[in-house]
């Protein structure tokens, strides 16, 4: 038998030996306990002399202070733009406070975000009136039309099947607009960002380019995980093709992939950042449009319509590689030491709307979620006898909702080739 437990041998020795520690261990818990509280008396009584102090000095230099106000009245130590320059500093590049006219926010449903547009202050449907009066109609009228003209028999977008809060769709083979439901109001574009993303990189990149290494570093890593990106699953000290780092930027959004890129093209991410918004400024929507990353984080500088990423979707399928990229259902990394049969990677918007009745084919597409943007999406395809359309959603309540969104516009809204 085991003497630990044999009340005749050895055992009671111990459990009482066991019994005087539990003793020693409470009694020394007390007295640490008693030394906290003292601590603690003592620093609350420091603290409320420091304060007594600091409130008689400030009472002070108020007096001061007042009278220099009074002896230099009239004065201007600043200009009005250079106090305008000084708060915008002050502000945090990546807080999510946003402004009540370009708000994009919604309540929450379960575990996704159903966008409501607050900010909006219009009706829930199309063509109801908001608060001013205007239906979204006369709204998208003041609007000058830049890119697309509008159909005479434009529809605003009313169906109840169709949950996204701002919408557009685009007959591309003649630039119009077909549809839309607050298609000028301002979002934050989420990860469809990765479509201007790809577009500016294969701008300035040759076919050569693509089978050049690019070593992913512990930064691009970490920069992913800590901005809680999608991923395609690069390693620290991987070396993949920049063919990988296109197609991991727009098949599972990757934000290492997207990174990567940038960081290849122009050297930074802030450096490449500038060249998007160079490129919204070629395509003529920079007075609506404005980026601050290359991923698609939330930022309250950092945002587009969906009438803009439709100009950017378009530019984007007139690139060879950007409509290839775009276009791909799935795709495998070429093989790593760290991973030495690649990254089978898909892109889950087009394989989940390709069984669906759309009336067409739905050929390229990119998704995004962030909270204040719900699920978007943009996407392209042929329908009514050959005819291209651009459909742009956002503020949908999930990634299958979003789809099926597309589905319902794409079915209702475009005219019939009979």
């Amino acid at each position: 038998m085991d003497p630990f437990f044999d009340d005749k041998g050895s055992g009671g020795d111990y459990h009482a030996l066991c019994e005087q520690r539990r003793r020693l261990r409470r009694e020394k818990k007390r007295r640490r306990q008693r030394q906290l509280l003292g601590i603690g008396i003592t620093g609350a009584a420091v603290l409320i002399m420091a304060v007594v102090m600091i409130v008689g000095k400030t009472s002070g230099v108020n007096g001061v202070r007042s009278w220099f106000q009074k002896e230099n009245s009239g004065q201007q130590s600043a200009s009005p733009e250079k106090g305008k320059l000084l708060a915008r500093n002050r502000e945090e590049p990546g807080q999510t406070d946003r402004e009540p006219e370009d708000a994009f926010s919604g309540e929450q449903s379960g575990t996704d975000m159903e966008q409501s547009g607050p900010g909006d202050q219009s009706a829930g449907q199309d063509g109801a009136p908001g608060q001013d009066g205007q239906t979204e109609n006369d709204m998208e009228q003041d609007q000058p039309d830049r890119h697309f003209v509008t159909a005479a028999d434009k529809k605003d977008i009313r169906s109840k099947k169709v949950i996204s809060t701002h919408a557009v769709l685009i007959n591309e083979s003649t630039d119009t607009v077909v549809a839309s439901k607050k298609a000028m109001k301002r979002i934050p574009p989420a990860s469809m960002t990765k479509v201007l993303t790809v577009l500016v990189a294969a701008e300035r990149l040759t076919e050569a380019d693509l089978d050049d290494k690019f070593t992913i570093t512990l930064d691009i890593t970490d920069y992913s995980y800590i901005n809680e990106c999608s991923s395609v699953g690069f390693l620290d000290g991987e070396k993949v093709t920049v063919r990988d780092l296109f197609y991991g930027t727009v098949l599972p959004s990757g934000g290492d992939a997207a990174a990567g890129l940038a960081i290849y093209v122009a050297g930074s991410m802030e450096a490449f950042v500038d060249l998007m918004n160079e490129k919204l400024e070629e395509l003529g929507i920079a007075d609506s449009a404005h980026m601050t990353n290359c991923v698609g984080i939330y930022n309250k500088n950092h945002y587009c319509s969906v009438y803009d990423m439709a100009v950017i979707m378009k530019a984007a399928l007139q690139n060879p590689l950007c409509r290839k990229v775009l276009s791909a259902h799935t795709y495998t990394t070429t093989p790593t030491k760290k991973h030495p049969e690649g990254i089978t990677i898909s892109n889950w918007f087009l394989r989940r709307i390709e069984d669906k009745d759309t009336g067409g084919d739905v050929l390229c597409a990119k998704t995004g979620f962030v909270a204040e943007a719900g699920n978007c999406a943009v996407s392209y395809g042929t329908f009514a006898g050959g005819t291209d359309y651009i459909c742009v959603t956002a503020g949908s309540t999930s990634s299958w909702r979003c789809i099926y969104d597309h589905v319902e516009i794409y079915r209702k809204y475009i005219p019939s080739d009979k």
